[in-house]
């Protein structure tokens, strides 16, 4: 049985969501995604699933490991700068805990 991770359960949906209105937005995708944003979803919840701090991981913008490669961190930017504002509308749960998470310290590994 696998172990359940609430945070980086959270996480995932809160950038699924963020990578819907963008594409919805900027691709006029309503229904899916479109494949660039469908290979950033992929890659950014692969680094989730990866992440070393886990449930006690902060946002990945004030984490010093940095695990996206800088183009994808730069897409994801983008997304999050779009998105984030519009996430209140939309989401108003899941931005107020996506913004009460970005308030954590900063993890150390160890």
């Amino acid at each position: 049985m696998t172990e359940k991770k609430p945070r980086i359960e959270r996480e995932k949906r809160t950038i699924r969501a963020m990578l819907a209105l963008y594409c919805r937005d900027h691709h006029g995708r309503a229904d899916e995604l479109c494949d660039e944003c469908a290979e950033l979803l992929k890659y950014a919840l692969g680094r989730l699933d990866r992440c070393p701090f886990g449930e006690g991981k902060t946002a990945c913008s004030d984490c010093e490991i940095h695990c996206y490669k800088p183009a994808m961190r730069e897409k994801v930017r983008q997304v999050m700068r779009y998105s984030g504002p519009r996430m209140l509308l939309h989401h108003p749960i899941l931005a107020v805990r996506h913004l009460i998470d970005g308030r954590h310290k900063k993890p150390r590994e160890g």
